[in-house]
């Protein structure tokens, strides 16, 4: 596909260890070489460069540059990458969901989340996996009024149905429909009450009712 497209590979940036993002990196350096760079949060391949929070990438001698965030919760070593247009942001934030919380603590995720939520809303969001319909299927029961995401179900059904990707989505967006990112709102929080028949605080408690209510959804 690389040499088909005509497509340079300068680096691969990895966001975490699970084998779904990591299991073609072997075939790629055979193939390609191994002077291509690899970045990861901890020493995954002998040849990977490891990445510190708040350090800067650079990419296509300096034309191309992304920071890093480490986003502890669906993995220890989660981290993501971005700069002031767009956001790699592997399994911790999907559109209109998150990952599951495997290794870290949900303590951990809902910070990891803020701190996504308080990057620039025209950030374009690149996600790992194609889990909008499904997400969305389960935040309208939460949120079946919110007027933002009514709209954005049909928008994603209409692109899904001409073969389209819902991604990339943008964190404005995101903070309007994706329940994980709206635990602070009173209506979410008064549906979600309300199926799971339990008193709820605002925040990190609503957030972990959130998440493991979905694992089960």
């Amino acid at each position: 596909m690389v040499s088909s497209q005509s497509l340079i590979i300068d680096a691969i940036i990895i966001t975490h260890k699970h084998h779904d993002h990591i299991g073609g990196v072997e075939t790629i350096l055979s193939t390609l070489g191994n002077e291509i760079k690899l970045y990861s949060k901890n020493k995954l391949f002998q040849s990977v460069i490891e990445v510190l929070e708040g350090q800067q990438l650079d990419f296509f001698e300096g034309r191309l540059s992304l920071n890093v965030m480490e986003v502890p919760g669906h993995t220890l070593d989660h981290v993501v990458y971005f700069n002031e247009e767009m956001l790699f942001c592997g399994d911790t934030l999907f559109s209109a969901g998150c990952g599951r919380v495997f290794e870290g603590s949900h303590q951990q995720m809902f910070d990891s989340l803020s701190h996504l939520a308080h990057l620039p809303d025209e950030l374009k969001v690149y996600c790992a996996h194609e889990y909008t319909e499904s997400n969305l299927a389960f935040a309208v029961t939460i949120e079946p009024k919110n007027k933002a995401l009514l709209a954005y179900i049909k928008q994603v059904a209409k692109k899904r149905q001409l073969g389209l990707p819902s991604i990339p989505s943008s964190i404005g967006l995101e903070k309007t429909i994706n329940p994980f990112l709206r635990c602070d709102d009173p209506s979410l929080i008064n549906h979600l009450q309300n199926h799971l028949a339990t008193p709820l605080v605002a925040g990190l408690q609503t957030f972990t009712a959130l998440r493991n209510y979905k694992d089960n959804f």
